[in-house]
């Protein structure tokens, strides 16, 4: 349920109104918006009386939520939220380039991508350290030390960090990461879900291989309800019965996250086609579509990649994505 105050509603009186809530035994969330003040009430509202809440000098409307998610869902906060990642800002207008190899290799090769996706316009470094792999025979990342190889990037170029958490105990390794990735495997593991939602980490949800909307947003509220509202939402592409792709790029979902949650919205058109030549056109589409940023796979040598090297693109190529979705961001303004 959320109670929509009037503009000239005074603080006293906001005050006593939240009091007063609190003491039904409900959450109180205040959203102060550009245009109005929302108090969205989690927990039992059935012992609410809807008509004399309407009737406070002080209120405009009330409005019960029916979805399942309350603090991701947009009737609880109208306004898009920015989350803001070092001085990078993800969402409300502010569009942002993930960049960086599907797995961190060496120090040379982490290092090099990193600096060579800064100058075409990455504003942020995503690399894998933890991989989880179909094949228990694949390579499954360095590990501990992959995450100490990408903080020394970041030393090197500022660019703030993204890479994948598998597992809750691992946690403490991720103390100086900027963004904790949720890989679409673990997008209902709800025990990490938790454990992240009781950090103050910007977190990364990608949307499973066969999960609807509703579940994504799920997931983000778990995350949510524990107090940590930083999460941004990625869709990777979904699994259906076309094999031409490795995954379907659901761009429908953009506009429909839209309408349905005020969180940020980024778009990995690697994962979902699995294949380089399409992620420029499928970027260009989700920019199109509204998204709030790409995360891309770079590679300097896709060729020899240690994982997902058919779907990485070169850096020269990843600049050449960036220019053209800028042109497409300018076009939609």
């Amino acid at each position: 349920m959320v109670v929509i105050l009037k503009n000239n509603s005074q603080k006293e009186q906001t005050q006593q109104l939240i009091e007063w809530l609190e003491g039904l035994g409900l959450g109180v969330h205040t959203v102060n918006g550009h245009y109005q003040t929302i108090l969205g009430l989690l927990g039992d509202t059935s012992k609410v009386d809807i008509d004399m809440v309407k009737g406070l000098e002080i209120v405009e409307d009330v409005k019960r939520i029916s979805e399942p998610y309350k603090n991701a869902n947009r009737k609880f906060h109208p306004d898009d939220t920015v989350i803001d990642i070092n001085g990078v800002k993800v969402g409300g207008g502010s569009f942002c380039y993930i960049a960086g190899p599907c797995s961190i290799e060496s120090p040379e090769q982490i290092a090099t991508i990193a600096k060579e996706v800064k100058a075409a316009g990455a504003t942020l470094l995503r690399g894998g350290a933890f991989k989880p792999r179909t094949s228990p025979y694949a390579f499954q990342g360095m590990r501990g030390e992959g995450i100490d190889l990408l903080l020394h990037a970041k030393e090197e170029t500022g660019l703030p960090i993204v890479t994948e958490i598998m597992d809750a105990a691992h946690l403490p390794l991720f103390e100086n990461v900027d963004v904790v990735q949720v890989g679409a495997r673990n997008m209902q593991n709800f025990e990490l879900l938790k454990a992240l939602g009781k950090t103050n980490k910007v977190v990364l949800l990608k949307r499973g291989l066969s999960s609807t909307l509703q579940e994504l947003l799920m997931s983000a509220e778990y995350i949510m309800a524990g107090g940590n509202e930083k999460v941004i939402l990625c869709e990777r592409g979904i699994r259906t019965f076309e094999t031409a792709t490795r995954n379907t790029l659901d761009l429908s979902a953009i506009p429909m996250l839209k309408s349905m949650t005020h969180l940020p919205i980024v778009i990995d058109p690697s994962h979902a086609t699995g294949i380089a030549k399409l992620v420029k056109p499928m970027a260009m589409a989700a920019a199109a579509a509204g998204a709030d940023g790409l995360m891309i796979e770079v590679h300097n040598n896709p060729e020899k990649a240690l994982c997902d090297g058919p779907q990485s693109l070169t850096p020269d190529a990843f600049a050449d994505v960036v220019k053209c979705t800028n042109k497409i961001i300018e076009a939609i303004k």
